[in-house]
Parts: structure tokens; C-alpha cells; sequence
């Protein structure tokens, strides 16, 4: 790509922000509504999210003052409203920095991990779609935007090309697991190279890339108030063509994505093939902020109409059917089974036996979460953070299960942070079971990397989850927790142990995605505002009466 799209300054029919909590019932009717553009948080949304944080005693004025920003410039500087810099801060980013990777003079990203004590580099010197949205987040909290457009471009351009794994055409839409910047000193010159699965262990075509793009493009938007990137016919294309993958019609009766083990952050063989929470939630959550930013016009008004539909059935599925709570718990121990016809309580056919004797005592009576995974015969009762948290911000869950999610995390603080935040699954298998589910990966032995690891990186999504909720002191309790010890012990990959104790046995030093996620969870308790470009609000519009005795697809 000799130089970077075309941008055309155009007016906008409808800013993001109003369509942002447009009622979805209507949009198939309705023309959109001409508006002037507006900052990245409006100001009802400022409002509503004083109401939660007033209680945690953030004043509303902290939200709103024009122009807030981190402060992060020049990390010693002193920080607005009551936070104090900690003295890591300015490590993070002068670490974050020396991660930036240069195309043709242009920064583009960030590698994964800048580690020189590593004998093995593997592909940690690539940037990875995933592992940038931290770093992104970061810069555009801190106003540097340059660096996250170029690297929405570079991958936009990337999704063109022809993707082809031992002689199988991938689906066009497929955004890559990652890209890697060739220089050749001689000639001068700077080549991209991307990886679509067919380098990746086991590989696994990543499904989450396409989703962290769409999400990150609003991030851009709303945080720049920009809308003439969004609005170019490649933007358009591109997010047309991931819809047209995700969207697919087919022969599966459930409105949820099914995806292989291995596709989304937990990249290895963890028994989450089916219809695995982060991806569903990602899928929710891309859908609403793709749904913002497609133009109503010839070409985007059949995808406006397919995800309308589409976003009505995923969440009363998913709020239905992976909502675990005491209560819900109880009614499926009481299960019967073998029922037939569109009157079956147990649609699923899960035999109540299957129900693992840990999930008794984890479950409080106050709090619950959505499961790891349902399909049939099948309910896979562990904890995932990510697909918990992008569901808080994605507004798939309900306010109310938003805040059991909260109080699930605060009664079971020990097992989901312990000493290093944060549990990426809960709780680790072992034994014969880690046997079969993992095919014996010796890197994902139990409380390891993806087999209940801690993951700072995860900080971001938790604080992002509690500012929204009106929590942030869990958030602050938590950020604490990992400023013990990320610094002095080289801002490792992941944690082991059930506590999350011991640095990763395969870690990676100076990861770069946990300095950015420390990063981004310490700006946005600052400035709680920055909270918008992440954020959706909830539409009620989506929220019909649960009748677990009835058809879902009533």
C-alpha cells in the first residue's frame, strides 16, 4: 500500500453518538436524523453515568470539564481532579513507546512484547489485531490519534488481500491475527507481511479481529469526533464485509456465532469450540458499533436491517440462556430431560448431573455471570472475564445483570483476582479432563495462560466495567493489587497460580498489552469520560420479557 486511503471531508447524516442508543425497532423505517456532530461522550450519557459514579463519590464535574485529558504528556506532571501519578506511570509509557512499530516512517502499532531477555521471539515481534486495541485506547486517551488510524488503514488493507491456507480460500472479510513490518536496509524499502491462521499454533484463523477492528473504528470516532474515516467507501466495504461472514445465514438455529477452539484471545485448544462467551459478546458488541457508523444508503441499508434483527435475537439468547444466577442454577439442578416440542423448559437437553460440584459453592446467593458456553447437551459453567466484561459495555447484559456481575467479583474476589489481577478463566481444569480438553498442552497446565492464568491486561476491561456500573473502587482496589508488582517484575505476560502468584512460567517481560491496559485502567479512573469511546448504552428497546418456558424464538 503505497500511501493511505483517500479521506473525503463530508458531511455526516448522523453522529455515532445518536445512534449509539437509537431505538432499534425503528431504524428499519425511520430515516436517520440530521445532527450536528457532537464530542465522544454526550452529554446525556455524561449524565446518566454521574448517577452511578456519585455514589462512589466522583463528582460530576470530572466527567464533564471541556477538554479533560489524562495529563499523561509528560507522566510527572501533576494529575486533574484527586488522582496522584503513580511513579509507574511514566515507565508504562516510555516502555509503550519503545513498542511502536514504523511503516514507511508512519507508526502502525505496537509489537507484543519487547522482551530482549527472550532467546525465542516467535511472534511477539508482530503487531497483533487483538493486542493494539490496549495500546490504541492508550494513545487516543493520551490525543494521539495518528497511530490508530494508520493502523486501521494497514489493516483494512490487509482484509483485501487474497487469503489463501494449504490451497482453502478464506471468507474475504477475514481481518488478519496479525502483521509484521519487513525492512530491507539495502534497498531501503518497508514490506507488510500478515498472518491469517496459516502461521498461528493449531492454525486457527482468528474470528475476534474483525470484531476488535470494528470496535476500535468507533473508539477512533468517538474519541476524535471524526467521521471521515468511518464514512470512506474502504471503511464501508470493510465493515460490510465482516458482516457478511458473521452474518451468514446457514443451518444453525441459534442467532449466536459458532466458532472453533483457538479463534479469539484464548488461542489455544481450551474446549471452548460452540458458541464460546467472548465471541458472542464481541459479536454483540461489533454488531452495535458497526449498526453507528453504516451509512443508511443502497449498499448498507440491507446490513442495517440484518443486524437490527440479528442483535434482537443474540441478546434475548444470550440474556436467556447464559444468564447463571442462584436462582437460574437451582432451575436447571431440577432440569428434566428429553423434552420435546417448543413448550421444553430444558431446550438444550442438559443433564443436570453434568453440573461440575464447584459451581455450587462459587455461585453466591447475591451476583451471577454469563456462562463460558451453551450449545447441545452442553453448558460450560466457567468463568471468562473478557466475554463478562465486554458484555457490561456492550449493554448485552441488562443493568441488573451488570451489577450481579459486579457483586459476583466482589464475593469472589480471592478466586477471579487474588493477588494478581486478573483471572482470565475460572476455575483451571486438571487432571484426566485436562488431558482431553487441552490434548495435554503443557503451556496450559492448570492455573496457567489460558487454563486459569492472571492477565493484566484484563485490568482495562474490569475498569472500564466498574466505572460503567458505578463501581470504580473495585476497579481502584484492583489496579493497586497489580502496582505492586508489574513494574519490578517487568510487566510480564501472565501470572500463575491460583492466587496468581508467580510470574508465567513461558511469560513474556515488557508485554506490551499489560503495560497498555495499566495504562488506559489508570486514565479512565481519572477521567471517567474517556469511558465513551468503549461504552454503548443500553437500548430497552431490547429488552422483551424472559419466559424460560417459552420458544426462544418467539
Amino acid at each position: 500500500m503505497d500511501g493511505p486511503l483517500g479521506l473525503r471531508n463530508v458531511g455526516s447524516n448522523c453522529s455515532i453518538s445518536d445512534l449509539d442508543d437509537f431505538n432499534l425497532s425503528r431504524l428499519l423505517d425511520k430515516p436517520r436524523l440530521n445532527v450536528e456532530r457532537q464530542r465522544s461522550f454526550d452529554e446525556r450519557s455524561l449524565s446518566e453515568l454521574s448517577i452511578g459514579l456519585a455514589r462512589a463519590g466522583l463528582d460530576h464535574n470530572d466527567l464533564s470539564s471541556p477538554g479533560a485529558r489524562s495529563g499523561l504528556n509528560s507522566p510527572g506532571s501533576s494529575a486533574r481532579n484527586s488522582f496522584e501519578p503513580h511513579p509507574m506511570v511514566a515507565d508504562a509509557w516510555e516502555a509503550l513507546r519503545k513498542s511502536i512499530v514504523y511503516f514507511r516512517g508512519q507508526p502502525v502499532g505496537t509489537i507484543a512484547a519487547v522482551d530482549h531477555q527472550s532467546e525465542e521471539i516467535l511472534n511477539y515481534d508482530q503487531v497483533f489485531v487483538r493486542d493494539f486495541v490496549p495500546s490504541a485506547l492508550a494513545f487516543l486517551m493520551n490525543g494521539e490519534p495518528d497511530i490508530v488510524k494508520n493502523f486501521l488503514l494497514k489493516t483494512l488493507y490487509l482484509q483485501g488481500w487474497e487469503k489463501r491456507i494449504d490451497r482453502f480460500k478464506l471468507g474475504e472479510g477475514a481481518m488478519p491475527a496479525s502483521f509484521k513490518v519487513l525492512h530491507d536496509p539495502v534497498r531501503k524499502t518497508d514490506t507488510l507481511m500478515a498472518d491469517f491462521g496459516e502461521s498461528a499454533i493449531g492454525r486457527v484463523a482468528p474470528v475476534d479481529s474483525g470484531f476488535w477492528w470494528i470496535i476500535l473504528l468507533r473508539a477512533y470516532t468517538k474519541s476524535t469526533g471524526d467521521l471521515s474515516l468511518a464514512e470512506t467507501p474502504e471503511c464501508q466495504k470493510g465493515m460490510r464485509l465482516i458482516l457478511s461472514l458473521c452474518l451468514s445465514e446457514g443451518f444453525d438455529t441459534f442467532p449466536t456465532l459458532l466458532c472453533a477452539d483457538g479463534c479469539s484471545m484464548i488461542d489455544r485448544r481450551m474446549g471452548i469450540y460452540g458458541y464460546p462467551i467472548e465471541i458472542q459478546a464481541l459479536f454483540f458488541m461489533a454488531l452495535r458499533c458497526a449498526l453507528s457508523m453504516l451509512k443508511d444508503d443502497a449498499e448498507g441499508k440491507e446490513f442495517i436491517e440484518r443486524i437490527v434483527k440479528r442483535l434482537h435475537a443474540l441478546s434475548y439468547h444470550m440474556r436467556s440462556y447464559f444468564w447463571l444466577d442462584f436462582q437460574q442454577l437451582n432451575v436447571i439442578y431440577r432440569y428434566k430431560t428429553e423434552e420435546y416440542s417448543h413448550t421444553a423448559v430444558n431446550k438444550f437437553n442438559v443433564i443436570p448431573d453434568s453440573i461440575p460440584e464447584w459451581v455450587f459453592d462459587f455461585m453466591p446467593t447475591r451476583g451471577g455471570y454469563f456462562i463460558g458456553n451453551v450449545s447441545p447437551a452442553r453448558m460450560d459453567f466457567r468463568w471468562f472475564v473478557l466475554g463478562n466484561c465486554v458484555a457490561i459495555l456492550s449493554s448485552l447484559a441488562t443493568p441488573e445483570q451488570s451489577m450481579a456481575i459486579m457483586d459476583l467479583i466482589e464475593a469472589r474476589w480471592d478466586e477471579l483476582v487474588g493477588e494478581m489481577p486478573l483471572k482470565i478463566s475460572y476455575p483451571a481444569i486438571e487432571s484426566h479432563e485436562w488431558r482431553i480438553v487441552t490434548g495435554c498442552d503443557p503451556k496450559n497446565t492448570r492455573w496457567s495462560y489460558h487454563n486459569g492464568g492472571s492477565w493484566p491486561v484484563l485490568l482495562w476491561l474490569l475498569t472500564a466495567a466498574c466505572i460503567k456500573t458505578g463501581r470504580p473502587q473495585i476497579a481502584r482496589r484492583a489496579i493497586e493489587l497489580a502496582e505492586n508488582r508489574l513494574l519490578k517484575d517487568g510487566w510480564p505476560e501472565y501470572y500463575d497460580g491460583k492466587l496468581g502468584r508467580y510470574i508465567g512460567k513461558q511469560a513474556r517481560k515488557y508485554q506490551t498489552w499489560s503495560i497498555a491496559g495499566y495504562l488506559v485502567a489508570k486514565m479512565m479512573l481519572e477521567d471517567p469520560s474517556h469511558l465513551g469511546m468503549i461504552s454503548l448504552e443500553e437500548d430497552r428497546h431490547m429488552r422483551p420479557v424472559i419466559k424460560r418456558s417459552s420458544s426462544w424464538t418467539c
